[in-house]
């Protein structure tokens, strides 16, 4: 097993359920007498098990043996726990250990270590007993029998080791959607509210030596792969040649341009010939091999990346799929470049990558979950490095898309699996808002929406298009990228329409001007295309700014807007506070300097997607003073390294992510809470910004 990030949803747990039998009820002086443990992977029992019977050496109470039905006969010839703890151990490994009652668990096994003189260190650990209470609030059945009975849970093996930790697993899979509603996602989440409600209502050992959550060490990664894009180190132009080019031109051309790879267009795509291919064919044909055509040595299909792709995920694809080259593409599927290892060597430590190609390679939800659960830790240790808090937010947004992409991609598999066919149309899921501009941080939700190239209101196609959206959303909010409380997603209705159909609909927001439609215009104009027919999605996007520039009524609405926001400033300068005694920096601080940037951008018709961008470009476009400008974009990055570090001390501590900061934290008061201070003020050079072209 790999040691669990903290912030792995529940439900992709690599985990442990235990139970033991024992002599007694008081762990000070009780003696195992059996333990059963069970693997849950992936949501469910993985079919790994752990049992033996422990000889306790003292006799078992009469009492006892009544319950567990395990007599000194019985036990006579069984290995004491010395014998039994290195498999224990090796057993669970890393992984999270899930019990009920799991509080007596631990310390019965802590004294069994400290009798046999050996080494314990508590692993994490679950009560489902607590998490129980905290999925369905109100009368609670404590014990296991009535626990299972209220799930649907038929139980063998009753008061066995084995039988119970089998029937712990399955409470612990059932309780997992359900915590979900109840906004409890993540292992710190279960931790800290399980401990929160011990405190509340303590129960008979419901915590008895329960292990504190323990924030991981600090390690050190290479920030390279996560600060460069792939356009950055690709050898381009790529070269390329027609099929029939002759094996000894080829040769002579790799020479001239120092490049190890060719590419060949063939009937059925790109292929790749490279150093190798052209090996292999003369140590088959010998010196015949160089009059030969190349596109019989190419090899089909050609494996992409993207070039404004991260340069990890580069590296995660070629280690996956263990090649030495890829071709690089564009936003148009067209080959713009090569990319080998060689390329990379500016890179120092592979061994460092965590987001590699993960996502890409997950076949299902658990898959998917562990890899969302690495971002947190990849944003830790990119801000421990001094990289920028929006080049990690870029870095988090480049997931959040692919995670969208690959849950919409799998999504389509199972549909075609069960019989619903193929997609009846081209389409194209979009993502919207903070991601779609590369500036999301840990507490994303879904924003994503869904164009086709069908007519607007076929049933077909509809139905198609809606159960795709649902089964999609539903895949990303049970991996970690919950619903949208707004309802912008692809599984409803109005966020999913012919390419007619989203025009008619923009032109509406934009004809309208009601203050209610620029919920929609907020992110909708900030959407990038992720999957699909990606230029059905970029199409879009360039009507829908041509439709809003040409709008001036729109536009003035959108600037009042941006220019109404009140920065979170206390009468004499400091940070106002709510009622949780924290400084909400999103609203009237990160909204409207976005929202003030995609204004100028809409008006001016800049290109820009990211607030930064927008901004810089509407400097050049000599648009405000160039240290207004200037003040702005850094005011935007001091808000969001606020944000993130106070969401990174959050998720290690199980407390749900928001946008809002405690201003005692260390890294939020003194300087920095100047900082953050004069970042707020920005809000109105800006706003003063958006107001000059509003008349």
């Amino acid at each position: 097993m790999v040691a669990t990030a903290y912030a792995t949803p529940l439900g992709a747990l690599d985990a442990v359920a235990l139970d033991t039998e024992t002599t007694g009820l008081d762990p000070r002086s009780a003696r195992v007498v059996q333990v059963g443990a069970v693997r849950i992977h992936g949501g469910g029992e993985a079919g790994g098990r752990f049992e033996s019977l422990v000889n306790p050496g003292v006799p078992v109470p009469p009492a006892s043996s009544a319950i567990h039905g395990l007599h000194d006969g019985d036990l006579a010839d069984a290995p004491a726990f010395v014998d039994i703890a290195a498999k224990l151990a090796a057993f669970v490994g890393d992984g999270v250990l899930v019990g009920h009652t799991i509080g007596y668990d631990l310390a019965i096994l802590a004294r069994e270590h400290a009798r046999a003189g050996l080494a314990w260190s508590p692993p994490p650990a679950l009560d489902v007993r607590l998490l129980a209470r905290l999925a369905r609030p109100g009368p609670m059945h404590d014990d296991l029998d009535r626990l299972c009975a209220a799930l649907g849970i038929a139980v063998e093996g009753r008061h066995t080791a084995i039988g119970d930790a089998r029937a712990t697993a399955a409470v612990f899979t059932a309780l997992v959607p359900l915590l979900r509603t109840r906004g409890i996602r993540t292992l710190a989440e279960a931790q800290a509210a399980s401990r929160a409600l011990a405190e509340r209502q303590p129960g008979p050992a419901a915590m008895m030596d329960m292990p504190a959550p323990v924030a991981p060490a600090l390690e050190r990664i290479d920030s390279f792969p996560y600060r460069h894009r792939v356009a950055e180190v690709m050898n381009a132009p790529p070269l390329t040649l027609p099929p029939d080019t002759a094996l000894a031109a080829l040769i002579r051309m790799l020479g001239e341009r120092g490049t190890s790879s060719a590419f060949v267009w063939l009937p059925r795509g790109w292929a790749i010939v490279t150093e190798r291919d052209v090996l292999r064919a003369l140590d088959r044909h010998g010196a015949a091999a160089l009059a030969m055509a190349v596109g019989g040595f190419a090899t089909t299909p050609l494996q992409t990346v993207p070039e404004d792709a991260f340069v990890y995920r580069a590296i995660g694809r070629l280690g996956r799929l263990g090649l030495r080259h890829l071709g690089v593409i564009d936003a148009a599927g067209a080959l713009v470049g090569a990319l080998t290892p060689r390329d990379l060597l500016r890179q120092r430590g592979t061994a460092a990558l965590l987001l590699g190609d993960a996502i890409d390679s997950a076949i299902g939800a658990a898959d998917l979950a562990r890899a969302w659960a690495q971002v947190p830790r990849m944003a830790r240790l990119l801000l421990a490095e001094g990289v920028d808090a929006r080049q990690a937010a870029a870095v988090i947004s480049a997931e959040v898309c692919a995670m969208t992409r690959r849950a919409a991609e799998l999504a389509e598999a199972a549909m075609l699996a069960d019989g619903r066919g193929p997609p009846p149309v081209p389409y194209c899921v979009l993502v919207l808002g903070s991601a779609g501009r590369g500036e999301s941080l840990l507490a994303a939700d879904q924003d994503n929406a869904i164009v086709h190239a069908g007519a607007e209101g076929d049933e077909a196609v509809e139905e198609w298009c809606a159960e795709l959206g649902r089964r999609m959303c539903a895949l990303l909010d049970e991996v970690g990228i919950p619903f949208c409380r707004g309802g912008v997603m692809a599984r409803e209705p109005g966020w999913r329409h012919s390419t007619a159909g989203w025009r008619v609909l923009v032109a509406g927001w934009v004809r309208r001007q009601r203050p209610r439609d620029l919920l929609n215009v907020d992110i909708f104009f900030d959407l990038v295309a992720v999957h699909g027919d990606m230029a059905l999605g970029e199409a879009l996007l360039a009507d829908a700014r041509e439709m809003a520039a040409a709008a001036p009524g729109f536009l003035k609405l959108l600037a009042v807007q941006a220019a109404g926001w009140r920065a979170p400033l206390a009468l004499f300068g400091g940070l106002r506070r709510d009622g949780g005694g924290r400084t909400d920096l999103k609203i009237g601080g990160l909204l409207p300097i976005v929202a003030g940037a995609r204004v100028l951008a809409l008006r001016h018709r800049l290109p820009g997607r990211a607030t930064p961008e927008r901004m810089r470009q509407a400097g050049a476009a000599g648009i405000g003073a160039a240290s207004d400008i200037a003040a702005v974009v850094d005011a935007h990055a001091t808000l969001l390294a606020a944000i993130l570090a106070q969401q990174l001390a959050d998720a290690e501590a199980g407390i749900p992510l928001s946008s809002r900061i405690d201003p005692s934290r260390g890294d939020a008061a003194g300087p920095a809470k100047a900082a953050l201070v004069a970042a707020l003020r920005q809000v109105a050079v800006l706003a003063d910004l958006v107001a000059e072209g509003r008349a």
